[in-house]
């Protein structure tokens, strides 16, 4: 009998909202399983600033991102490639997502030139030129060894508008193809094509329904979350879920807080990722359901309360907020205990919301969970529009 042939992404949807488009499922990798919809800490250069790989299992994290432009130019393909790749290089045993590279058009555009070749750098390491093709994005991919991988596409800034918004989308769905022709790991990972397109709603859908018709087992949406207004966030995440297949999983990429990870959810997300809780914790603010603690601030210098009487993370089993506010931005110590507790925030308030769509609870979830945020019901009218428009209203 012929082996049946493994497939790098296996996704399940275990259950679905019956008001929203929230749903919760498994996405079987090659290295780990991921419980959906699910936020990944990102380890820009293999590591997650402040915790080591053990303490992010302890914590049951179940993917984390690395960034193949970072990681390209150190260690670099060579020593990743002696290494046997990303996970036993930096001793990871669960799931990896790379992004393409392709963001740092944006956050390094002074440094960058972009034609139809693909983008060239001036490295912020050493001065020296380099090119990052579609083609060169998919080898170091290949060689760090993600679970996921992301297609290089042409990112430009969120509140662009006009002819390079255009531009941008249509040579994303070029570089797609010659990324999937690049790709000679496809049995082990999967390529994720990335809806561009701006705030234009015509351009979005384009690229969205252009992107449907390659052979793919999951979909990006990018180049949002880079400082347009919320109201045009949500409609353009709306827009893009209806029209991605149900079948398969939806990342939406940069986006980390609390409350847009609630709406997005409601909005049919399966998949996020931001800095925002490792980098607020090296600034001394701490992750609570009612928003955030800075501890810097002099009312917590005697407050002997933890951060959060219901996490069970060791920061909180373990100090007060009077010892944190102390050596907050002071002592790398502080980093550490902060990010445990801020990754440990993010990983519970994933599993209540999957737990709340299992339930056919998921409204009254998001109803709570906004009502504790914004106790005087002043919501903001972004979020009020976004959860009416999959029928979700507010108490």
């Amino acid at each position: 009998m012929a082996k049946e042939k493994l497939l790098p992404l296996k996704f399940e949807i275990l259950a679905e909202c019956k008001t929203s488009k929230a749903r919760t499922g498994t996405i079987t990798l090659v290295h780990h399983h991921v419980d959906t919809p699910v936020f990944m800490p990102v380890g820009t250069q293999g590591t997650l600033k402040g915790l080591l790989p053990q303490q992010l299992e302890e914590l049951n994290c179940q993917i984390i991102l690395g960034n193949t432009y970072h990681l390209g130019n150190r260690p670099g393909t060579e020593i990743l490639q002696k290494a046997g790749g990303l996970h036993k290089f930096m001793n990871w045993k669960r799931a990896l997502l790379t992004d393409s590279g392709g963001f740092q058009m944006v956050s390094l555009l002074q440094l960058a030139k972009i034609t139809e070749e693909g983008v060239k750098f001036k490295s912020p390491y050493n001065d020296t030129d380099c090119m990052l093709t579609p083609e060169r994005s998919i080898e170091i991919q290949n060689t760090i060894g993600a679970d996921i991988i992301m297609q290089l596409d042409d990112v430009v800034k969120s509140t662009l508008t006009g002819q390079r918004v255009e531009e941008a989308m249509g040579r994303t769905v070029r570089w797609l193809d010659r990324c999937l022709s690049a790709h000679e790991r496809s049995d082990e990972q999967s390529i994720f094509p990335i809806v561009q397109g701006g705030l234009d709603p015509k351009l979005r859908s384009k690229c969205a329904h252009e992107l449907t018709k390659r052979e793919v087992n999951g979909y990006a949406i990018g180049g949002l979350s880079g400082g347009e207004s919320k109201e045009d966030f949500w409609k353009m995440v709306h827009l893009s879920t209806d029209i991605l297949p149900k079948t398969k999983p939806r990342y939406l990429m940069g986006v980390g807080f609390a409350a847009d990870l609630v709406v997005c959810c409601a909005l049919g997300i399966d998949m996020y990722d931001c800095v925002f809780p490792t980098r607020t914790a090296r600034f001394g603010c701490a992750l609570v359901r009612t928003g955030q603690l800075n501890l810097k601030q002099n009312q917590y210098s005697k407050d002997m309360r933890p951060i959060d009487e219901s996490c069970p993370c060791s920061t909180c089993k373990t100090y007060t907020r009077a010892y944190l506010h102390e050596i907050v931005t002071i002592e790398t110590v502080a980093c550490h205990l902060l990010t445990v507790h801020n990754i440990a925030f993010q990983m519970k308030l994933m599993k209540d919301i999957r737990e709340s769509i299992k339930e056919q609870k998921y409204p009254e979830f998001v109803q709570n969970y906004m009502l504790n945020v914004y106790p005087d019901k002043k919501y903001p009218e972004w979020i009020i529009n976004a959860l009416k428009s999959v029928n979700i209203a507010l108490l």
